[in-house]
């Protein structure tokens, strides 16, 4: 039997799996060696050859006349000494010139003379093959000879004719013209420059290369869609798109490559999680359907981990703004492609969290959540939001969270806060506080007395009781080292109301059944409302603004009367200190905090009376006695030099009612404080709504309050008077500037 041809058999997705990036590059690198090491010797032997040919060629070749003469002398010098040998007296005087002739004549040298055949018969064929020897031209030796091709022969009367026909060969000498004009040629093709198109021919050339590339990678995705476990091999092309190198298309292809990709991953993975094969499944024999799907299954992971090399490439290469050797894409050009990839990163996460590499693409995204650009920090604190609120499990949350913590400890805790509210999105709906706190610090038990007297020897008491002790001690150093620890960590006024908002969201909502009074949190709160910012940095009031929302209002069965009116009257001192927009804010606030708690009306009414004495220098809000004080300031802000802080305080005093003439616009009554304060902004330092002015007709130094900032002794006037602009003598005037002054 005739042994089997061994064929060499593809390699597996599996084996090119665990072949190394460094091990393909340096396959690479020893064929492209080689290739350039065979087209040197090559260029090398081509150049001894044509040495050798012009070394021949400048040769001066023996002449051929020279040797014939040789020869013809010689033969004549024979042809003499043998007609004196022959015996010429017994040859008749016709043989005799019949020799002489036959002598002179060429073919008298080449002529058999054992054919009986007489001469005279074919003289004149003779005579005419002769002349055509003659005619051909005498050729060097130096020439080489040339190859036949042998023909079919031909047969006639005279017998069977052989054919022959000479082989064409190229001369060396003619290779070498011709390689020189293709030198010529391509050193022209390389000078002359390109013709350049029109701005019409350049945009409708590169809508022909993009619709050809559309329709190809359409017509991929197509053919995997219809049916991934035969076309799973074409996931490979469509992937190496995404080094489109032609500079025209190559930054709009990638991107479609991407997200085409990412939309096939998402439709043809499986809803669970692959695993590799055991050495044992792999020997095992399966039927063809079991192969087939394994095949698809080890495909399908080798080309999503290598489209997830790609993306994070693609943004390393943003983040470092390395340009490419090839010079295709512009760096202008790569933070696009960035946030694409970022996009089908995010796009993944949510889509696929049960899928491999779930764990690489959440240590992928959670550093962008802290990008300095905005936009990709908003699409990955979206994306991990969405995973948050979909996620019923619980085993991706618990990762994200895991990597998010490392993080910011990384970062040394100064990260955006972007990244922190993404925790309220956590489905937080049972939890056993009680267990949890005994699993994380279960206090180890100590054995009693009669305990180890019945269970331990002598020897195993005494270890027993130092192994006791040890703890002991190691317990008392930890609990100092971790209060030092705290004492390290110096938060800022932001950050703590940022702690506060994540805590308070954490126990509303689906928190509600964890049954927990964190007064200190209102403590903290009540403490550092007078630490607001009262200048154009006033950004932290609306973190304040939320962080009341949720610990009075969304909690108030939690809330007590005592804190209620403790706030309230704390906010009402704290509108008289900062800026317009946040003077709405606060008052909105306390309409809401008045209308949740009705009792609290009693700060509007100042004969009612109570046990104690108002103390607005304490910190804690359940003991300063706020029942016995009043809302004073509410009768200052009435006569405030913006409008709708004066409506808001009237309001209020009238005790906020939702009906009559005290009642607020439904513009105003229908905002939350967070809306008004961000409608009402003062980032550009200027009225909103604008003051009127007054009519300059009339007499007397006239004061236009356009802007308090321009003009010191508007604000002064305006906390006094009800009136958009006032007329003042000129020497009121000027004895108003030097008092300010």
């Amino acid at each position: 039997m005739k042994a089997r041809k061994s064929k060499k058999r593809a390699p597996s997705f599996r084996k090119l799996l665990k072949t190394s990036k460094v091990k393909l590059d340096n396959k690479l690198k020893n064929k492209q060696y080689k290739q350039q090491s065979t087209a040197k010797k090559y260029r090398k032997e081509q150049k001894k050859l044509r040495e050798a040919v012009k070394d021949v060629v400048s040769k001066k070749p023996f002449p051929l006349e020279d040797k014939k003469q040789t020869y013809r002398a010689q033969r004549t010098e024979e042809e003499e000494e043998e007609e004196e040998a022959l015996p010429l007296d017994m040859m008749d005087e016709d043989d005799l010139q019949l020799l002489k002739d036959l002598g002179q004549m060429p073919s008298f040298l080449t002529r058999d003379l054992s054919s009986s055949e007489p001469v005279h018969v074919k003289k004149r064929k003779q005579e005419s093959i002769i002349d055509k020897y003659e005619k051909v031209p005498r050729r060097l030796q130096t020439e080489p000879e040339k190859e036949v091709i042998h023909l079919l022969p031909i047969k006639d009367k005279c017998g069977i004719i052989p054919q022959t026909r000479e082989k064409p060969v190229v001369s060396i000498n003619t290779n070498e013209e011709e390689e020189q004009e293709e030198m010529e040629f391509e050193e022209v093709v390389t000078e002359e420059p390109m013709p350049k198109l029109t701005t019409e021919e350049y945009i409708i050339q590169r809508q022909r290369k993009l619709q050809e590339k559309k329709i190809h990678i359409a017509a991929l995705a197509s053919a995997i869609l219809s049916d991934p476990e035969s076309n799973i091999k074409k996931l490979k092309e469509l992937r190496a798109m995404l080094m489109e190198q032609d500079p025209d298309v190559a930054v709009i292809v990638r991107k479609l490559v991407m997200v085409s990709l990412m939309e096939l991953f998402k439709d043809i993975t499986p809803s669970y999680k692959i695993r590799p094969l055991t050495e044992t499944e792999k020997a095992s024999k399966v039927r063809k359907e079991t192969q087939k799907l394994r095949e698809f299954e080890e495909g399908l992971v080798s080309q999503y981990k290598f489209y997830l090399e790609n993306l994070e490439q693609i943004i390393k290469d943003w983040k470092q703004r390395k340009l490419k050797k090839s010079n295709v894409v512009s760096l202008k050009a790569y933070k696009g492609l960035a946030q694409v990839a970022v996009k089908s990163l995010c796009e993944l996460l949510v889509a696929l969290p049960h899928f491999n590499f779930h764990n690489n693409i959440i240590v992928l995204i959670v550093p962008l959540m802290n990008d300095k650009t905005k936009l990709i920090s908003e699409m990955c604190c979206e994306a991990v939001q969405k995973l948050f609120k979909q996620d019923k499990l619980g085993h991706a949350s618990l990762g994200v969270i895991k990597v998010i913590s490392g993080f910011v400890k990384s970062q040394n805790y100064v990260v955006r806060p972007e990244l922190l509210k993404s925790f309220l999105y956590l489905r937080i709906k049972e939890i056993e506080v009680k267990k949890d706190t005994e699993d994380i610090n279960a206090p180890k038990k100590f054995m009693s007395y009669k305990e180890k007297r019945k269970s331990l020897s002598r020897m195993q008491r005494k270890w027993k009781k130092a192994e006791e002790k040890l703890e002991r001690e190691l317990r008392e150093a930890e609990a100092s080292e971790s209060t030092e620890k705290k004492l390290k960590l110096e938060l800022s006024y932001r950050e703590c109301l940022h702690c506060v908002h994540t805590a308070f969201h954490i126990l509303s909502g689906q928190g509600d059944v964890l049954n927990i009074d964190p007064m200190k949190f209102y403590t903290h709160l009540y403490k550092t409302l007078f630490k607001l910012h009262a200048g154009a940095t006033n950004e932290d009031v609306e973190i304040v603004l939320q962080c009341l929302d949720v610990m009075l209002t969304k909690r108030r069965k939690q809330v007590s009367q005592q804190r209620a009116l403790a706030f309230i009257k704390r906010l009402c001192t704290l509108a008289l200190h900062v800026l317009p927009d946040s003077s709405i804010g606060i008052l909105a606030t306390n309409r809401v905090l008045m209308h949740t708690f009705p009792k609290t009306d009693l700060l509007l009414d100042n004969e009612s009376q109570g046990s104690g004495i108002f103390l607005p220098e304490l910190d804690e809000p359940e003991y300063c006695n706020a029942q016995n004080t009043a809302l004073w300031e509410l009768h200052a802000l009435r006569r405030h030099y913006h409008p709708v802080v004066q409506r808001f305080a009237s309001h209020l005093i009238a005790g906020a009612p939702s009906e009559g003439s005290e009642a607020l616009r439904p513009d105003l009554s229908r905002r939350s404080a967070t809306e008004l304060f961000e409608t009402y902004s003062m980032k550009t330092m200027t009225f909103n709504p604008p003051v009127l002015s007054a009519n300059p007709s009339k007499k007397g130094k006239i004061f236009h309050v356009d802007s308090y900032l321009n003009e010191d002794i508007s604000q002064l006037i305006r906390t006094h008077c009800n009136e958009t602009t006032i007329q003042l003598p000129l020497d009121f005037t000027r004895y108003l500037k030097t008092s300010l002054r």
